[in-house]
């Protein structure tokens, strides 16, 4: 019998195809936990007891717990993921009619994605439409998943590249588009997709204004090994940390602290957005709560100072067959535990000290702990802490679960590594 947090991440994977689902998914467990949602354009105000929260362009979400003791007395205690994984966008005007009757569709690659992982895999679209308003500055948003599969990234034949497995550059212009549809002479392929998204909500395409529009592989998250020890599915970095973050934030019991689980949009694309880490939308929200509790700017820093926050984006497992990439010493295995992720060029913002703190907040849950440092040859990626640390002046630490397969369109976690995660962060939360 599957472990209840196992069998929550296993739905909440599978109704999460996208950033905008996701988020959609985070609401409804928050308003189930007793969340309100508030807007950012009203007044926030952080009174003793309070849940709510908040969205930022329908893909971003931040959930907040209000502690019985003023914030300038504890701080904040934070938890940080993101929404987004790599996979392909959909271009307007995406129909391309091409010989035999063949439809394919126009997609750009978002993020880093293995491009050869989304091979031969039946694929869908999920995502959000934007329809037409009651006045042009008053749009409507909708967001859509749609349930079957609808196309595939079909490879070519291995009689026509007898090289293939010995390195194959892929173009993402040409060889990565999906086939959605077979057409015969004089159908029109213009409206194809408006025709299909219309259907879809019970909408008329005169309706449809503009979309976001993301491919996602229908397979359903799943355990796999010997013993169910290992979690298969699509979008694990960084839906996992999301979820574990969130079933933290919703069971935490001690109500001393405020305690904030924020979930950003856009890591993989560098935070650059009014939705990502890089911009200011955490600070101000944190200031407003601050100066709502009658907080002044000096009290307001005073709290920062008294803040911890853990940045979590999952770290690489090693790998059996390819363990000259990694540290000799620093390699973190699966089911291990949690990652504490340390960089020299301070791609990450752990040091000794918050280092020490995450460790701690292990041995508290009963949970252990292991490092990831790259192999000093091999260059690493950096993630939310930093971007997060220079907004707000704030400690923290930058941790991860170990995966096999990152930015694979189906990566492999550890049932038990997912556990103690969630054990963790309700450790930091109370």
């Amino acid at each position: 019998m599957r472990d209840k947090y196992i069998e929550s991440l296993l739905k909440f994977m599978d109704n999460s195809p996208c950033n905008f689902l996701a988020v959609d998914t985070i609401k409804r467990i928050l308003e189930v936990n007793g969340f309100v949602e508030k807007k950012l354009s009203e007044t926030i105000d952080a009174k003793a007891g309070e849940r709510f929260f908040f969205t930022k362009n329908d893909s971003a979400i931040f959930a907040v717990k209000v502690g019985k003791r003023p914030i300038k007395e504890t701080g904040y205690k934070i938890v940080a993921a993101h929404s987004d994984s790599p996979c392909f966008r959909i271009k307007p005007h995406a129909e391309m009619k091409c010989d035999g009757g063949i439809v394919k569709l126009n997609t750009e690659v978002y993020g880093g994605p293995i491009l050869y992982t989304w091979f031969d895999r039946p694929l869908s679209i999920a995502g959000r439409v934007i329809l037409k308003g009651d006045n042009p500055l008053n749009v409507v948003s909708r967001n859509i998943k749609i349930n079957r599969p609808l196309m595939q990234i079909s490879h070519l034949a291995i009689h026509f590249n007898r090289a293939v497995n010995e390195g194959n550059h892929l173009s993402k212009q040409k060889d990565m588009l999906p086939i959605i549809a077979k057409v015969n002479q004089g159908f029109e392929t213009d409206n194809m997709l408006l025709n299909l998204v219309a259907q879809e909500l019970g909408v008329t395409v005169d309706e449809i204004l503009d979309f976001d529009l993301l491919l996602y592989d229908t397979t359903p998250a799943c355990t796999f090994g010997l013993n169910d020890e290992f979690i298969s599915s699509g979008r694990l970095d960084d839906l996992s940390m999301a979820h574990a973050a969130i079933t933290a934030i919703t069971e935490a019991t001690d109500d001393e602290a405020t305690c904030i689980a924020a979930i950003f949009d856009n890591e993989e694309t560098g935070s650059g957005t009014k939705q990502g880490a890089g911009s200011p939308v955490l600070a101000n929200v944190l200031q407003r709560m601050a100066e709502s509790q009658g907080c002044n700017f000096d009290e307001y820093c005073i709290a920062l100072q008294k803040t911890f926050l853990i940045s979590a984006d999952n770290a690489h497992a090693h790998h059996p067959n390819y363990s000259e990439k990694y540290d000799p010493t620093n390699h973190p295995k699966m089911g291990g535990g949690p990652c504490i992720k340390i960089n020299a060029n301070c791609k990450y913002m752990s040091d000794a000290h918050s280092a020490a703190i995450f460790k701690s907040l292990c041995d508290a849950a009963d949970s252990p702990c292991q490092y990831f440092v790259n192999h000093s040859d091999v260059a690493g990626g950096s993630t939310l802490g930093n971007i997060l640390t220079g907004q707000i002046d704030i400690e923290g630490v930058d941790v991860g679960n170990p995966l096999l397969a990152m930015h694979s369109a189906r990566e492999t976690a550890s049932v038990d590594d997912h556990i103690n995660m969630i054990k963790v962060f309700k450790a930091f939360f109370g």
